[in-house]
């Protein structure tokens, strides 16, 4: 119900208003009566009326002074004047402070209720209009958002967009951006993902960066715009902090393209500028910040060829020599990684010493790789191929370690052979055993002699020859230095006997033949080390 309040400064008007009228007839009730106009003010502001019936003629303040001053300060409030002068201006100074009903007096109840209720519809109706307005407010507070994101969308993928639309929008969205410059971030989520996850990142990244400008979606990335202060490792610790919130709390990794500064009007270039980032996420891996400097850094690589000789990581591979063979990967893809080449055509060079590998395991096993393919051609980081290489490449290495072991020993056990049968031979090198005796390759047998004894072969021949002088002392005392030397393979060179022979004992062959007793112990001890 509309409350009213009466203002008159004659007491029969204001019985006789209060009596005639059907308050609640009229969808009315009166709150309140006030013989002028300092009265009614004091009542109005206690009471709120919905409508004011005020005379024109009252002492102290009258009833233009009251509409004037309830005009300024609750426009809201409808007013119906009484008057007992027909006066065209009062009814036009009236009619000016927004009184909508101007009444002379004698009034009857017809009349007065009449206009009671025309101005009680004109309530409604207003009531209705701001309630209109208020509900589109409010769905245009709710939408606005996601106005906001579809425009930045639209402005970053559609080229008719203009200088004169982001002008337009700039204006409508209140965007104090003149003579200022942005930066975009880029954000894409790794591994597995859900819907929900993306709005996540731009609500953590929203709410942690100081000066987020318009931010949306791009299909599966997050885009933030943000104002550019110059302080660019401000912004860097901002987003990583984004990405270790995001990551602890949803155990999922961020890679974030920063573009360079710009004009808003420049978003589309500065756009293009983040996606080129991303593709050098195949370099340099998930969870990085890439920025334009990277960008720049890998131009003019992909021109380049690779060239990498594999022959030694097949042979490494191939003999089972899996450290070896482990380093070997790493600096492929090292020098791989440096060039910076399309990713299409890095995969091709992955894929081709992948087919290289597998060919070396058996051939029940090159099925099963050759399925595996399908999952390393998917994969999008350098690191990622890297590891699911190695991964293959280990496994073909231990089995072809363990297929060919007994076979090492064998080979290792002649070499040894040949060394006891050789002592004294002033040739003996491992040169001389692998090119004479069994015909490979030196380096090769070398490994391997290492591999199965601990040693390597060179140290074990004198180690040998020493401990054969040791045996040779125990059993001749009065045995010269320079037969020993001859027997021994040092021939005329007795000197360089001697010398080993101190190295690895701790005196000269004289000096030990004197303490023979003493040293026998202390020189087994010594050769088996």
């Amino acid at each position: 119900m509309h409350k009213v309040i009466i203002v008159d400064d004659e007491e029969l008007i204001l019985e006789g208003l209060t009596k005639i009228v059907d308050w609640a007839a009229a969808g009315m009730t009166l709150v309140g009566q006030a013989r002028n106009g300092v009265e009614a003010f004091d009542l109005i502001v206690r009471e709120q009326p919905d409508i004011v019936i005020t005379d024109i003629r009252m002492p102290r303040m009258d009833g233009l002074q009251l509409a004037v001053k309830v005009a300024e300060t609750y426009p809201q409030i409808a007013i119906i004047m009484l008057s007992g002068f027909n006066e065209f201006e009062y009814a036009q100074t009236a009619m000016r402070h927004g009184v909508k009903h101007y009444l002379l007096k004698p009034c009857n109840e017809r009349k007065i209720t009449e206009a009671l209720l025309e101005v009680a519809a004109e309530l409604k109706r207003n009531e209705h209009k701001e309630q209109f307005v208020r509900s589109v407010k409010e769905e245009l507070t709710k939408v606005l958002p996601h106005v906001k994101q579809q425009v930045l969308k639209e402005f970053l993928t559609n080229k008719t967009y203009g200088n004169k639309d982001w002008e337009y929008y700039r204006n409508l969205f209140d965007l104090n951006l003149e003579n200022k410059r942005v930066r975009l971030l880029l954000f894409q989520l790794e591994s597995a993902f859900e819907f929900e996850h993306i709005f996540a990142v731009k609500n953590i990244a929203e709410e942690l960066l100081s000066r987020p400008v318009l931010s949306t979606t791009v299909g599966e990335h997050v885009l933030i715009v943000v104002e550019d202060d110059g302080e660019l490792a401000g912004l860097q610790e901002f987003i990583y902090k984004i990405r270790c919130t995001f990551r602890e709390y949803y155990k999922i990794d961020l890679t974030i393209a920063l573009s360079e500064p710009g004009e808003m009007t420049e978003a589309r270039k500065l756009y293009k500028q983040t996606l080129e980032c991303l593709k050098h996420r195949f370099y340099l891996g998930e969870g990085s910040l890439i920025t334009g400097h990277d960008i720049s850094d890998a131009q003019g690589l992909d021109c380049k060829e690779f060239a990498f000789d594999d022959e030694d990581l097949i042979l490494q591979i191939k003999t089972g020599r899996w450290s070896d063979a482990a380093q070997a990967i790493d600096r492929y893809f090292e020098q791989l990684g440096e060039l910076r080449l399309d990713i299409q055509n890095a995969k091709s060079y992955v894929i081709e010493l992948y087919m290289a590998v597998i060919r070396l395991g058996d051939a029940s096993e090159q099925k099963k790789y050759m399925e595996k393919l399908v999952a390393l051609i998917d994969l999008d980081t350098l690191q990622a191929i890297k590891a699911f290489f190695k991964s293959v490449a280990e496994s073909i290495a231990n089995r072809q370690y363990e297929s060919r072991k007994n076979k090492y020993s064998a080979i290792v056990s002649k070499v040894i052979g040949i060394v006891e049968e050789q002592l004294g031979n002033p040739d003996l090198s491992l040169n001389w055993v692998a090119q004479r005796m069994l015909y490979m390759n030196p380096d090769y047998l070398g490994k391997l002699f290492k591999r199965e004894t601990g040693e390597k072969f060179s140290n074990y021949v004198v180690r040998r020859r020493v401990a054969q002088a040791i045996e040779w002392m125990r059993e001749n005392e009065d045995i010269k230095v320079f037969e020993l030397a001859e027997r021994l393979g040092y021939g005329d060179y007795p000197q360089n006997f001697s010398q080993v022979f101190k190295k690895y004992t701790g005196s000269s062959p004289t000096e030990y033949i004197k303490d023979l007793p003493m040293n026998i112990g202390i020189a087994c001890k010594r050769t088996k080390s």
